[in-house]
């Protein structure tokens, strides 16, 4: 049975639309390729959206996160994608993941956690070293809330240290990052039919 998917791009670039943003850039091709795969995509630009702070799945009036979480809830894959600022995640990834982290104790109509049957894949872009380390907190975060990491499923480009040439400017994706990408999108894909097909018993 090959079973119809749902990913949904979480870009956390500190940029609010319309402004050029290599996280985005770097985002929707992860799009593209899952797309590639028969993937339907949606994405959410994070910092245009009024996300309370808190760990409550609503923190109240004015919080948009609930609205926001209907689509996290809708996806099967989701594609968090951060730029790297100071050599960690961005402020806004981390309102995401503690917004995120309400999940734990919430659970589906089999006593499951809600997130559970969900992949996660992690995007980071920035133009000095902390891919690694920033790729280990999110899937850390993400897994303890209950998403499912694949097999070599980080996407990222840092530049030079000391440099000023970002994503968005490159004439061209280097080697390393597609072929990052076709793998992870490959592994997420995989991973994603599985789980939707016969998820994690309660």
């Amino acid at each position: 049975m090959v079973s119809e998917l749902n990913a949904l791009l979480i870009n956390c670039t500190l940029k609010p639309s319309p402004a050029e943003s290599s996280t985005h850039v770097l985002g929707e091709q992860v799009l593209v390729a899952l797309a590639q795969h028969g993937v339907a995509g949606d994405r959410i630009r994070a910092v245009d959206h009024r996300i309370l702070p808190g760990v409550r799945t609503d923190e109240g009036k004015g919080d948009e996160w609930p609205e926001l979480r209907e689509r996290v809830l809708a996806a099967d894959i989701v594609v968090f994608a951060t730029p790297t600022w100071m050599g960690q995640h961005s402020s806004v990834a981390q309102r995401v993941l503690e917004r995120l982290d309400a999940e734990i104790s919430e659970t589906d109509d089999q006593g499951r956690p809600t997130l559970f049957d969900k992949v996660a894949v992690a995007v980071v872009v920035g133009n000095e070293d902390g891919a690694h380390h920033i790729s280990a907190i999110l899937f850390q975060a993400l897994n303890d809330a209950g998403f499912t990491v694949p097999a070599q499923a980080s996407v990222y480009w840092n530049g030079e240290a000391m440099h000023g040439t970002d994503y968005k400017d490159l004439t061209s994706v280097p080697e390393k990052v597609t072929q990052a990408t076709q793998t992870a999108v490959a592994n997420a894909v995989h991973l994603a039919r599985m789980l939707k097909d016969e998820g994690y018993s309660a």
